[in-house]
């Protein structure tokens, strides 16, 4: 299984295959502590697959973890980013900035590039229409305070050098690599991989201990839970290859964790759907009947970032439901209603 729950954390670089290591790098929160890249030898260069999130630290730690195998933050020729969040992108940017390395990013993440560039950009803004129309007035007012009151960080949102496509061959030097399109997570998310070494650069779409947000992003799809598990059911066609994460320790199966993937949203569908039939209406009601996290905590035990993934968590599988039949959607005065069919 490799590295423990805890120990994949720890700064360095890490030999996960021939020519391949991964690099865990900090991020400034509670929750996900960790993003790892991975750095894939590519001739007298390296290819990175994500960047991390642009700060300091986090800069400081990639250098001295490519020190370690003899190379620097120049010697980066490209970034091959899964998906257009913060944790993945924005140092990629920063690093371009500075050294002229290329970042690539796949072509559905255009949407959300292009939104997050525009100069009337308020960040959030998506998600606080959103808890609006899942009648979330506490954590939307919450996370309005929070937003207008907060430092704004550096910006380092740019479009890539180039923009990869649903399904595209990519030549280093010693593999070939192929990018997946897998939106869900966000619509426009990738997965790399290496059939030959039988390794799947997973990004978000595939996490060995945690269940990936859905649709976290300033212009998600119509129905990005549906996406996810479709791309879940994707992969689970391929090969079983190791998969590397982009949070947490790299694992033997892409398959066992699928699988436990899909059982798990299955069972949040029923416990869904179960609360709807009692009476909830609301993706906030629903939320606050519902648990979170493996404590089983309440909604009202959330931190208001938490809460508000959370309420957008179950809006998604509440459209799913729709999707499939088992409730009727209804917007009344701007908030949506839903009830059992």
């Amino acid at each position: 299984m490799g590295e423990s729950r805890h120990e994949w954390m720890e700064p360095g670089a890490y030999a996960v295959a021939p020519g391949v290591h991964r690099i865990p790098l900090p991020l400034p929160n509670d929750g996900l502590r960790a993003v790892n890249v991975y750095a894939i030898a590519d001739g007298d260069t390296l290819t990175l697959v994500d960047g991390g999130w642009a700060l300091e630290e986090s800069r400081e730690q990639l250098s001295a973890a490519l020190r370690q195998i003899g190379a620097g933050l120049g010697d980066i020729s490209r970034f091959l980013v899964t998906h257009a969040h913060r944790d993945h992108y924005t140092q990629a940017v920063a690093l371009r900035q500075e050294f002229g390395s290329k970042v690539l990013l796949g072509a559905d993440e255009r949407h959300t590039i292009r939104n997050l560039i525009d100069p009337e950009h308020e960040p959030l803004a998506k998600q606080i229409e959103m808890l609006a129309e899942c009648g979330a007035k506490p954590v939307r007012d919450a996370i309005v305070a929070a937003r207008d009151n907060g430092p704004r960080p550096p910006h380092f949102w740019e479009e890539p050098d180039e923009w990869i496509g649903s399904s595209t061959d990519i030549t280093l030097a010693d593999r070939p690599l192929r990018a997946m399109a897998t939106p869900g997570h966000t619509r426009g998310h990738l997965v790399f991989i290496d059939d030959a070494s039988e390794l799947m650069f997973a990004g978000d779409h595939v996490l060995p201990h945690i269940t990936p947000s859905i649709g976290f992003e300033q212009s998600p799809s119509e129905v990005p839970l549906r996406d996810y598990l479709a791309s879940l059911r994707l992969v689970r066609t391929l090969p079983d290859m190791r998969l590397l994460p982009a949070h947490g320790p790299v694992t033997d199966s892409v398959h066992q964790r699928v699988d436990e993937l899909l059982d798990h949203h299955d069972t949040r569908l029923d416990a869904t759907a179960a609360v709807v039939a009692k009476g909830a209406s609301t993706a906030y009601e629903v939320a606050r009947a519902l648990t979170w996290t493996r404590r089983e905590r309440t909604l009202d035990e959330l931190d208001p970032f938490n809460q508000m993934m959370a309420v957008l968590e179950t809006a998604a599988h509440l459209d799913v439901l729709g999707l499939q039949g088992k409730l009727s959607r209804d917007k009344i005065e701007g908030v949506v209603h839903y009830a059992s069919v």
